[in-house]
């Protein structure tokens, strides 16, 4: 009997000593993962940051094309608003950051396309196959013409966005740090002489000491 009643008195405090670790632990968040929080996208304070071509720089190199194109007499100030076609298809990703490059051209044709206010038309080119479907479709007899026009051909287009990514990176053997400089280089092409109607230019450096994955 006294052997058990040790027994059961060692359970005891080995329980009361226990729960009063959770007591004092209590206060911690051991849950997994961290709360999701918005972070602004235009913003350079974001918690996860490195030295590749993330949404600031998105933002703001859009934005400064968008502004250059629109004071560019020869394109936004035409009598006759140009056809344009501004895909990523020629605008291509030579450097060594990881990119979506369509989050870069999708976001110029938008901001122009809300912008431009009928001084130029942008062709979804990207949605040729889609159009060409209806067309047949019309041609043929399955689908009455519609209440815009009919056409002989899609439109074509008399200037197209170009442009190339390219980086150069040093790293430090001391202190691990790293450096990435950006140079990204947008143009319009006319499309029947092939001459280059118009360039910007967009260009930053960053450093980090711990870079992130980008996907």
């Amino acid at each position: 009997m006294p052997s058990t009643f040790v027994r059961l008195g060692a359970a005891a405090a080995a329980a009361f000593a226990l729960s009063g670790c959770v007591t004092v632990n209590s206060g911690l968040d051991n849950s997994a993962g961290r709360k999701t929080v918005y972070a602004d996208a235009a913003t350079t304070s974001s918690k996860v940051a490195g030295v590749g071509v993330e949404s600031q720089d998105v933002i703001s190199m859009t934005d400064q094309m968008m502004r250059d194109i629109l004071a560019t007499p020869e394109i936004a100030g035409r009598a006759k608003a140009p056809r344009i076609i501004i895909d990523s298809a020629y605008f291509s990703n030579d450097s060594s950051s990881r990119i979506n490059k369509n989050a870069i051209t999708d976001r110029l044709r938008v901001e122009l396309n809300r912008s431009a206010a009928g001084r130029m038309v942008f062709l979804g080119r990207h949605y040729g196959d889609m159009v060409a479907k209806e067309r047949e479709l019309k041609r043929e007899g399955g689908a009455d013409a519609g209440t815009i026009r009919s056409t002989k051909a899609q439109a074509g287009a008399d200037f197209r966005l170009g442009g190339r990514i390219v980086s150069m990176d040093a790293a430090s053997t001391r202190n691990g740090t790293v450096s990435r400089y950006h140079q990204i280089t947008f143009e319009l092409i006319d499309l029947e002489y092939g001459n280059i109607a118009w360039s910007g230019l967009y260009e930053f450096k960053k450093e980090a000491q711990d870079d992130v994955v980008y996907r």
